[in-house]
């Protein structure tokens, strides 16, 4: 089995099996934050979020901006908790669902940093937390900006009905969660640390349904997991908790018995986030889903159990599902991707 971090400073392979990377040095989480709507607020993790919105507007004339302001106090939250300035910071890498990633880039034009947008739908945290520490380890960067959003108003306008339509969710559907996450990552020798990464592959299962995400994206999350067992021998008791970002209970259920058919019993210390954040009588059916489902759920339910010592090593596997508005209405399947990064106590 390898272990996370090998502890000295010495330069050695980092790529680990196929998929794999572990880093040469531990990478400290400075700080969290998260900022959440309503209906987040009011779920089983609603006292554990940073602050709630009650106005889905935000203030703002769209929902669009309001979830790019929401970004935006994320950030502002993170930068006081970790008592440190844009100066210090060398990038910002962010993303979120909307086309041309408006709410990361629109919430850019007022940090003052070389900014990374990403999209990877809902995989976007993860992949943000990979592609920081890919830059804090190579030593392109000391201290980086990582941030995910979403939103419930602007997920469905652009992906299925503008709510105003009141069209009838299917069971199998998913509730975007609303909200935005801003994390900061530096480099030092304690704390809560990025140890590794295990970059997912695109994996499309013909599924075609919009709302039946669980089953597009567990494919991917089943993948990527069983890769990081492969590549670092490690077995799902190496950790204390298994994350996925927002499979839902379906796509959660789906997971956990495909990954025990391949000899990988995770059901003792999996969950996902998107089944975290919502009671079942909220009406959300499988769960909750969007880039800001597993970031605000680390950033402000998870991160802070491991400085606690509540838990000293999960793997985060953030789930997306790739699909546009184009590609669904021309009738194409969805592909899917998976990201999992390790975060360890040192």
């Amino acid at each position: 089995m390898v272990s996370a971090w090998r502890g000295d400073t010495a330069m050695k392979e980092k790529k680990v099996g196929k998929q794999t990377y572990l880093f040469n040095q531990p990478l400290p989480i400075l700080s969290t934050a998260g900022v959440v709507g309503k209906k987040e607020g009011e779920g089983p993790l609603g006292t554990y979020f940073d602050e709630v919105i009650n106005d889905p507007l935000y203030g703002e004339k769209s929902w669009e901006m309001g979830e790019s302001k929401m970004v935006q106090r994320a950030i502002d939250l993170a930068l006081t908790k970790a008592n440190t300035t844009y100066g210090n910071l060398d990038f910002m890498f962010g993303g979120d669902l909307l086309n041309q990633i408006i709410a990361a880039s629109f919430a850019a034009r007022h940090v003052p940093i070389p900014f990374f947008g990403l999209f990877g739908a809902c995989s976007t945290f993860s992949e943000a937390l990979a592609l920081a520490g890919i830059a804090l380890d190579g030593d392109f960067a000391s201290q980086v900006l990582v941030t995910a959003s979403s939103h419930y108003q602007t997920a469905e306008r652009q992906f299925r009905y503008p709510t105003e339509l009141g069209v009838q969710r299917k069971p199998t559907a998913h509730w975007t969660v609303t909200g935005a996450a801003a994390v900061i990552i530096g480099k030092g020798t304690s704390g809560v640390v990025l140890t590794g990464i295990t970059v997912g592959q695109v994996i499309d299962m013909g599924i075609k349904d919009v709302n039946d995400m669980g089953s597009a994206m567990a494919p991917a999350a089943i993948d990527t997991i069983r890769q990081h067992f492969e590549d670092t021998g490690r077995g799902p008791e190496y950790y204390d908790v298994i994350i996925t970002g927002d499979l839902g209970s379906f796509g959660k259920s789906l997971t956990a018995n495909i990954l025990a058919e391949a000899g990988y019993d995770i059901d003792k210390n999996y969950t996902d986030c998107g089944v975290l954040i919502f009671n079942p009588e909220q009406d959300t059916h499988v769960g909750g889903s969007g880039c800001a489902c597993s970031a605000v759920v680390f950033a402000n339910y998870f991160y802070p159990q491991l400085v606690q010592g509540v838990y000293r090593r999960i793997l985060l596997v953030s789930t997306g599902a790739l699909l546009s508005p184009t590609s669904y209405q021309q009738g194409e399947s969805i592909p899917a991707i998976a990201h999992a990064v390790v975060i360890e106590t040192l």
